[in-house]
């Protein structure tokens, strides 16, 4: 392989994480908009913060992960946002895993919540692995962040 090739390669990896992680956040976000209290709901389930530090939780965790989606979109202080994103994919594994660990039967309320979905749970695992491979690609934009059509990288 060439030196061009796998440049081009490892452009089309950072593309994708870049995108791909702007498209995870802003859907995420988006789902969570209109669903203040369910996400409330969601949050106290996991039995880490108070009822009123759940609905503070509630009305900032989807603006925060839009703008985040926007960053990354956009192409703003890059690897910043990745950080930043970083450090919320940790703590978002920390407390599913606190929950797995408790025995707790919650929705991680990650992509919006439905109340009538959480007679099972969420699969602990398998929540797991996606946020490991977010934060995986999440790494990688931090440390090859893709400047292409990046108003300030």
């Amino acid at each position: 392989m060439t030196t061009a090739q796998r440049a081009s390669v490892l452009d089309l990896a950072s593309a994708l994480a870049r995108f791909g992680m702007a498209a995870v956040w802003i859907i995420a976000g988006i789902q969570k908009l209109d669903a203040r209290m369910e996400m409330a709901q969601a949050i106290r389930a996991y039995g880490i913060f108070t009822p009123e530090w759940s609905e503070y939780l509630a009305y900032l965790i989807a603006p925060l992960e839009i703008v985040g989606g926007l960053l990354l979109l956009l192409g703003l202080f890059l690897r910043e946002a990745s950080a930043v994103a970083a450090v919320v994919l940790v703590l978002f594994m920390v407390g599913i895993s606190q929950a797995w660990a408790r025995g707790l039967v919650i929705d991680c309320g990650c992509f919006g919540y439905d109340p009538n979905d959480v007679s099972q749970g969420m699969n602990y695992a398998l929540t797991l692995l996606r946020d490991a491979f977010f934060l995986i690609l999440t790494a990688w934009t931090i440390w090859r962040p893709y400047r292409r059509y990046a108003l300030h990288p």
